[in-house]
């Protein structure tokens, strides 16, 4: 019989009971965790490891941050909904040039814009710790 790893258990209980603002500092730290893997695909001299670790992270990369893409809320958003979708699109863009041509730059690229969002968002966080989380809830929420 399998027994489960902790981690994995930790991790899928954490992501069901945080609250949105904070999954979305998640989701910036996992597409940039994905980005450095992949990064560390570089190195190998296995031209299938190589291909395989680049690759596999990109596109885990990828589907984060069409996640946060998805999740905009471009009715309520506004212009800063728009821009963020257009930035998303361009991440997207960029990953997959960086995939297909097997090139670093465009990885490093979007890991400083991914921690810049991170960084910003998690700023964000500790400033509305003092508000109630009913009022936070509503606003991010919409």
């Amino acid at each position: 019989m399998h027994s489960p790893n902790p981690w994995q258990s930790y991790r899928q209980v954490a992501t069901q009971t945080a609250p949105p603002g904070q999954l979305v500092l998640m989701l910036y730290e996992g597409a940039i965790r994905f980005l450095e893997r992949a990064l560390s695909g570089f190195a190998h001299d296995d031209p299938a490891e190589f291909n395989v670790t680049i690759n596999n992270n990109v596109q885990r990369a990828q589907d984060i941050i069409r996640e946060l893409d998805a999740s905009l809320n471009m009715a309520v958003g506004g212009p800063f909904a728009e821009n963020m979708r257009r930035l998303y699109d361009y991440l997207d863009r960029r990953l997959m040039e960086s995939n297909l041509k097997k090139q670093d730059g465009g990885i490093r690229e979007v890991i400083k814009h991914l921690a810049v969002l991170r960084d910003a968002w998690s700023g964000l966080l500790q400033g509305l710790g003092s508000v109630p989380a009913q009022v936070l809830k509503e606003q991010l929420a919409a």
